[in-house]
C-alpha cells in the first residue's frame, strides 16, 4: 500500500515528526480499537492509555490528515451552540450539566501539552472581535452567560480598547477570554500520538477501516488486517468515506480555507497583534486569526463544501484579510489549504453507542478543538462504568440533513450565501 501525505499546508511543512507509522498486517487485539487519528482519537486514547488499556488506533490517511492538522489552531470554549441555546432547547439541567464541561476541554489540552512536553508553539489569549454595536450586545451577554456557569477568566473590551491588542480599525470591541489561546494542531496531534505510543499504544497509518463486526468482541477491517476488542471508537468525523452510511448521513461534511504569509518583520507583527493573541470575530461565516511560531499571519474563514485549489482559497481569503490588516497587500502567501469539518443539523456534537460497545463522537460544527479533547475525556469514563456525562450528550436529538446525501452540496451553499448576506446586512 502506497502511503499517503498530509495535504500541503504551513503545519504539514513545520511538522516536528515526519514519520510515517506503518500499515495494519494481520490481526491484532486490544482492549480498545479507536477508528481516526485526530483529537477525538487521540484523546480518547491517551486516557484509555494512561488507566493500564491497550490501545490500537486505525488512521486511513496519516495522524492529523482531517480538521485535526488543518484547522486554526485556536483554543475556543464552549460548543458551536452556546449553553442558553441548550438550556432553551433541552432544559436547564441539561445546559447546566453541559455548562460545567464547557471549559474542561481546553484545560485537558494544557495537560497533555505539559505533562508530554509537546511543542506546539502554545500561546496564551483568545479574542472575540465584535464588527457592530449587535455584536458587541452579544460579547456582553456571552460574558454574563459564561460567568453564571463560573467561568471568570473574561475581559470585555471597547472599541478604543481592543486597538490594544488588534492593531485594525474594523472592530467596535471584543471580548478577551484568558483561558483561550492558539497553537500549531498539527504538531499538536503528532506530540499527542507520541505521548500515546510512550504508553505502549500503537497507531496504524494508511489502515483504511472498511467494516465493523458487532458483537460481545467487534472486530474492525482493513484491507490487510483486523483488529480485535472490547470497545471500538468511530471517531473519524468528516473523513469516515463510507464506513457507517447512518451515522455520516447525519451530518455534512463543510470546507473551511486558511492562508499563511511569509513571515512578517517583527515590528509588523507587533503592530497587527501587539500581545499575540488569536482572533475570531462575530460574523456567522466567521474570520480568524493569528501569529504563528515563526511570525506569520495565518488567516482563515468562509465555509464550502469539499476542497479548492490553492490558489482559490488565496483569492477568497485575502480580500478578508485585506479588510482587517490592509497594510498586507503587498505580502507573500506562502501556503494556502483546505479542510473538512463536520455540520450537523442541532450544531451540537453527536455522541452515541451501537450497541453497548461500539462508540461514536463527531460533528462539531467548527468547535471542535476543545469538545474533541473533551469527548476523549467522557468517552473513556463511560467505557470505565462512568456514563452519566456522556449520555448527557447521547440524549441530544441527532437528526439527519433532509434530502440524504444528494443534497449536501445545495444544502450547504444555499446556507453559506445565507449566513453571508445575515453578515453583510448586520442582523
Amino acid at each position: 500500500m502506497q502511503a499517503t501525505s498530509h495535504p500541503h499546508s504551513y503545519y504539514a511543512a513545520s511538522a516536528n515528526d515526519k514519520r510515517v507509522r506503518p500499515a495494519l498486517q494481520g490481526h491484532v487485539k486490544a482492549d480498545i480499537c479507536i477508528v481516526g487519528a485526530g483529537f477525538t482519537g487521540m484523546s480518547t486514547a491517551l486516557h484509555m492509555a494512561e488507566k493500564g488499556y491497550t490501545v490500537v488506533i486505525l488512521e486511513s490517511n496519516r495522524i492529523g490528515f482531517g480538521a485535526s492538522g488543518r484547522n486554526g489552531g485556536q483554543i475556543v470554549n464552549s460548543y458551536s451552540r452556546d449553553i442558553d441555546f441548550i438550556e432553551h432547547h433541552y432544559g436547564q439541567e441539561v445546559g447546566a450539566e453541559m455548562g460545567r464541561m464547557a471549559f474542561e476541554g481546553g484545560r485537558i489540552l494544557r495537560r497533555f501539552v505539559k505533562e508530554y512536553d509537546i511543542q506546539c508553539d502554545l500561546k496564551e489569549g483568545g479574542i472575540f472581535a465584535a464588527c457592530n454595536g449587535k455584536q458587541f450586545d452579544e460579547l456582553v451577554a456571552k460574558k454574563r452567560l459564561w460567568e453564571s456557569h463560573g467561568h471568570e477568566q473574561l475581559e470585555l473590551l471597547d472599541e478604543h480598547a481592543i486597538q490594544q491588542y488588534v492593531g485594525s480599525k474594523r472592530y467596535a470591541g471584543g471580548l478577551i477570554d484568558h483561558s483561550g489561546g492558539h497553537f500549531h494542531p498539527l504538531n499538536l496531534v503528532l506530540g499527542e500520538a507520541a505521548a500515546l505510543e510512550s504508553l505502549g499504544g500503537t497507531i496504524y497509518e494508511n489502515s483504511t477501516a472498511l467494516r465493523v463486526d458487532e458483537g460481545d468482541k467487534p472486530v474492525v477491517h482493513t484491507e490487510e488486517g483486523s483488529v480485535e476488542a472490547d470497545y471500538v471508537l468511530i471517531a473519524g468525523n468528516a473523513y469516515l468515506n463510507g464506513l457507517l452510511p447512518t451515522l455520516e448521513s447525519k451530518a455534512i461534511p463543510c470546507g473551511t480555507q486558511i492562508i499563511a504569509t511569509a513571515p512578517l518583520p517583527n515590528d509588523v507583527q507587533r503592530r497587527l497583534l501587539p500581545k499575540d493573541n488569536c482572533v475570531e470575530d462575530g460574523n456567522y461565516l466567521l474570520d480568524y486569526f493569528r501569529l504563528s511560531g515563526d511570525g506569520r499571519m495565518i488567516y482563515g474563514g468562509g465555509v464550502t463544501y469539499g476542497a479548492r485549489e490553492p490558489e482559490k482559497v488565496e483569492a477568497l481569503i485575502m480580500p478578508k484579510m485585506l479588510k482587517t490588516f490592509p497594510e498586507l497587500k503587498d505580502v507573500k502567501v506562502d501556503f494556502a489549504w483546505t479542510g473538512n469539518f463536520l455540520l450537523t443539523l442541532t450544531r451540537l456534537p453527536q455522541f452515541g453507542r451501537i450497541g453497548t460497545n461500539i462508540y461514536y463522537a463527531q460533528g462539531y460544527s467548527g468547535h471542535g478543538i476543545t469538545c474533541t479533547h473533551l469527548a476523549g475525556k467522557v468517552i473513556s469514563d463511560a467505557i470505565q462504568g462512568q456514563a452519566e456525562r456522556f449520555d448527557i450528550f447521547a440524549q441530544l436529538p441527532q437528526r439527519s440533513f433532509p434530502g440524504g446525501r444528494g443534497m449536501r452540496i445545495p444544502l450547504t451553499t444555499l446556507g453559506a450565501w445565507y449566513y453571508n448576506l445575515r453578515d453583510k446586512l448586520g442582523v
